[in-house]
């Protein structure tokens, strides 16, 4: 037989049920125990939905972030967090959000930081190492798990899914400098008592994702997973090695030869390496192959993946297992809730219930021959003929456009220097001008509106006059706090890629596609199925009128063409790069008309630049060549006094600086509280030519920021940018936070600008800044 399995589940809910679970309980309205019931009903019908598979994967259902958990399971709680008064959930929440429900002020705590998990929109939190941290083991939350799975599978057929020791080192952080390596040892002690533990439940099984093998691994961590994975053996459990998001490479040999019994490789980004991973695997090993894309939602071609997969079955027999190519936390939950979506477009995708689906008949096939599912391969068939026929996907005019796309697309009239004196002319900023990164909060009337709006309920004219006084709200707010360059509130925005993606051609749209970001954070990624045209102006109007109503400068504010790609669910069909230079003609075009109807800076977010990076180095400069380009044809085509910012947060770029450079925006603001200020170390040695505002608070936190703290931030700043190059701003858009959260934080970020502007002397202007830095 050809077992079939998968790597992780999407845990949110079909309906983001853990979402507002978590939320109620974060807010206090519901107990620790009901949303302990919510999780639990999850994950029986998760296990449900999985059902006619070979292996039952349990440990992938997190209350916030699988790596937190698996730090909370090596005990491995920051000193911080880790003497407070609470329970677990109250230690694991304060980890994760910097407090529980029930914290007072005096038990804030700093929140642990944020990244990118590889090259995914999901964020993990980053765990911290020093010299003495110790671990120690708790197995309560997998060993609970562990047994509620046993109502819908025996313990044999239960397969626990944890994060690979190498891959958890590598991706924390050391906080005191020490050797993170260091920690191996120690480590690898309470990994042995958990394997110990799992068999000891009866578990015959265990997943162990070890996805820094796709990376590019000096000799150090290569030792590092040998000497791993020696130490873990002898607990007479099977281990099943998993990477995936890329292929091996130079790590082949050394993934097949660890003392493991079973390897996973990403079958679809690594399909040219499955010859020889199956002539290099040992006889007595597994071969788990991930057949089905796990992030991205088009339907797998089973008939052309057969043709190579069943000679690998040929050899490998009961040897061969299938799965998707990552967990399927990555992609929505279930297609068959998606009622209103065109059914031409629908018949050509697949969510996470379908891939599982898809698995089956891919097993099927394998065991009893093509015959035996002939009409669902037939099926499959003749939807990807009739995707590819379909005239809704090519406009000529489009691919017409692109080609007429030369040098002058991507450069500004002039430099930084004379733009930024122009600029400053134009609007005289004081030192440290404040501002914010577009969002204020989305309040429940904002979203009822809105949705009411969808529904058609009420009038557009209703519709906008609401949104209009969240505007004036928003403007108001901000004149009262005394912020430099105000924003509109993007009040009438669902999602900063969804919202651009309804008013262009070429995208198409789910009602309950969520994917989770982080927490409870989820986004419903567009799809990207056809070529990109933009009809009509897309934030004009809103902008102007937020311009009307104050004479401060107002920030237009626009998704950049890089993540609009990156963060929806990008056509096959063509080279990613293709899609990302249509976008940025659409989005060209919008900034030039924003410019035209008086909005003299314009952002254009780009967070997502950094995650679209590949996992293998040599592969960067062809990434960032057409990324940096599509960024600058969106920007390029403005006058020297127009302003463009730009904006990123948890992303780790300092090995991309020039890059960032090459952007040439004329701000860009990024996220470095969490990090307190670490990204900035970059500037040591890289002389940034253009201004930036690094995050003085994390606004993903409910906490308040205290006025010292981020005097303290800007000041250790200023000593790696010039001062008068320096902007003051929060790390992220504020769409998640409340009125109550979000004002007395900007009032204290105003207040810390102002404090930094009186230390240079009265006139606070930017002349006396340069003569400081000089």
């Amino acid at each position: 037989m050809a077992l079939t399995h998968h790597l992780g589940f999407p845990r949110i809910g079909a309906k983001r049920e853990l979402k507002f679970a978590l939320e109620s309980f974060w807010a206090q309205k519901i107990t620790s125990t009901e949303l302990n019931a919510t999780a639990t009903t999850l994950r029986s019908h998760h296990w449900q939905q999985q059902s006619g598979l070979d292996f039952t994967t349990v440990g992938d259902f997190s209350l916030y972030d699988q790596v937190l958990d698996m730090s909370f399971t090596l005990g491995n709680i920051p000193k911080r967090a880790r003497f407070l008064e609470g329970d677990a959930i109250d230690h694991y929440f304060r980890v994760a959000r910097g407090r529980s429900p029930k914290d007072k002020a005096e038990s804030v705590i700093h929140a642990g930081e944020m990244t990118k998990w590889f090259d995914t929109n999901y964020h993990y939190i980053v765990p911290e190492f020093y010299n003495d941290t110790g671990f120690s083991l708790n197995a309560s939350r997998l060993e609970a798990q562990i047994e509620e799975a046993q109502q819908h599978a025996p313990i044999d057929k239960i397969k626990p899914v944890i994060i690979g020791p190498a891959t958890y080192l590598y991706l924390g952080k050391s906080k005191d400098g020490s050797n993170k390596l260091d920690r191996l040892e120690a480590l690898l002690l309470v990994y042995k008592e958990l394997l110990t533990t799992l068999k000891a439940k009866g578990i015959e099984w265990v997943q162990i994702d070890e996805p820094i093998l796709v990376t590019e691994l000096d000799q150090e961590w290569a030792n590092a997973l040998e000497l791993a994975y020696h130490r873990l053996q002898g607990t007479g459990l099977n281990v099943l090695l998993a990477t995936y998001f890329s292929d091996l490479q130079n790590n082949l040999r050394l993934a097949c030869n660890l003392p493991v019994q079973g390897l996973h490789l990403d079958a679809v980004n690594a399909q040219h390496e499955v010859r020889a991973v199956v002539d290099w695997l040992p006889s007595h090993k597994v071969l788990s192959l991930g057949v089905i894309n796990g992030r991205n939602i088009w339907k797998t071609p089973l008939t052309a993946t057969l043709d190579w997969l069943e000679p690998v079955y040929q050899r490998l027999q009961e040897r061969l297992w299938l799965a998707p190519s990552c967990s399927l936390l990555h992609v929505p939950v279930d297609l068959q809730n998606e009622e209103k979506l065109s059914s031409d477009i629908k018949s050509w995708l697949a969510f996470a219930v379908q891939k599982l689906e898809e698995l089956k008949i891919l097993s099927t096939a394998l065991v009893h021959g093509r015959e035996s599912v002939a009409i669902e391969l037939n099926r499959n068939t003749q939807a990807l003929v009739e995707r590819e026929q379909s005239q809704r996907i090519h406009k000529p005019a489009v691919k017409a456009a692109t080609q007429t796309i030369d040098t002058n697309f991507s450069q500004r009239g002039s430099v930084y220097a004379i733009r930024a004196s122009k600029q400053q002319a134009k609007y005289r900023f004081p030192a440290f001008p404040t501002t914010t990164i577009g969002s204020f909060p989305q309040t429940a009337a904002i979203r009822q509106t809105r949705k009411q709006y969808k529904n058609q309920e009420i009038s557009k004219n209703n519709y906008t006059k609401v949104m209009c006084e969240e505007i004036e709200l928003s403007v108001r707010e901000q004149e009262r706090l005394n912020i430099d360059v105000l924003v509109h509130g993007e009040a009438e925005r669902n999602d900063m890629v969804e919202y651009f993606g309804e008013q262009l051609q070429g995208y198409a749209f789910t009602e309950f596609a969520w994917v989770q970001s982080y927490g409870s954070r989820c986004v419903k990624p567009p799809i990207i199925y056809g070529d990109i045209v933009r009809e009509n102006p897309m934030t004009v109007e809103w902008s102007q009128y937020a311009q009307s109503l104050t004479d401060k400068p107002m920030k237009g504010m626009l998704t950049g063409p890089v993540t609009l790609l990156n963060w929806s669910f990008v056509r096959d069909d063509q080279p990613r790069a293709d899609t990302c230079r249509q976008l940025a003609l659409a989005i060209r075009a919008e900034v030039q008309d924003l410019e035209a109807a008086g909005i003299g800076i314009i952002q254009i977010d780009e967070p997502a630049l950094r995650e679209g990076l590949p996992l293998k180095q040599k592969k960067w400069a062809e990434y960032l060549a057409w990324a940096v380009r599509s960024f600058q044809i969106a920007a390029s085509g403005v006058s020297d006094e127009t302003q463009i910012h730009t904006h990123m947060c948890y992303s780790e770029f300092n090995d991309i600086i020039q890059a960032i450079a090459d952007l040439d925006a004329d701000v860009i603001t990024i996220e470095t509280s969490r990090s307190d200020m670490e990204l900035l170390d970059v500037f040591d040695e890289f002389n940034y030519p253009n201004g930036i505002g690094p995050g003085v608070y994390d606004i993903h936190t409910p906490n308040t920021p205290a006025v010292d703290q981020m005097v303290r931030l800007l000041q250790r700043a200023a000593k790696k940018i010039p001062a008068e190059r320096l902007w003051v701003n929060p790390d992220c858009g504020l769409k998640t936070r409340t009125w109550g959260e979000a004002i007395p934080a900007l009032k204290n970020m105003v207040k810390a600008a102002e404090l930094l502007r009186q230390s240079i002397g009265d006139s606070g202007v930017i002349e006396e800044l340069k003569k400081a830095h000089a």
